[in-house]
């Protein structure tokens, strides 16, 4: 079965996750949705990650991240550019995700990163989800 938006999917079973308060889950891998669980990671959103095979097709397992008071560290997850309609932003149009406390995941020309790395570089692109 064809998948329409991947990351979209991605992003769901993150959100069905946490509100079932499990400790892990696993999702077809591809490599944008690598990219975004290494940003994750990096951020602090999630605990781990990592990749398996079982034949010819690989997934993806995302270790969540919990307080001690069983909160999650992702409040809200939201995809904005969707294949129906993309949204893009110059470098100057990225948006600060609650004033800089929360990330957006850009996909730029030079890879997929936060909104503070292209800012940095100084380079916009699809915008494709805010994580608080």
């Amino acid at each position: 079965m064809s998948m329409t938006d991947p990351i979209a999917d991605m992003l769901t079973r993150v959100r069905n996750a946490i509100q079932a308060r499990q400790n892990e889950f696993t999702i077809p891998s591809s490599g944008i949705k690598l990219e975004i669980a290494k940003i994750l990671k990096e951020e602090g959103y999630i605990k781990d990650f990592g990749t398996s095979k079982d034949g010819n097709v690989s997934f993806l397992k995302i270790v969540l991240k919990y307080t001690s008071a069983k909160k999650s560290s992702i409040t809200n997850i939201k995809r904005i550019s969707k294949p129906g309609l993309r949204k893009y932003v110059g470098k100057d149009e990225i948006p600060k995700v609650l004033n800089g406390l929360g990330i957006a995941i850009v996909s730029t020309s030079k890879g997929i990163m936060t909104d503070r790395k292209a800012r940095e570089l100084g380079v916009g692109g699809e915008l494709l989800c805010t994580v608080f």
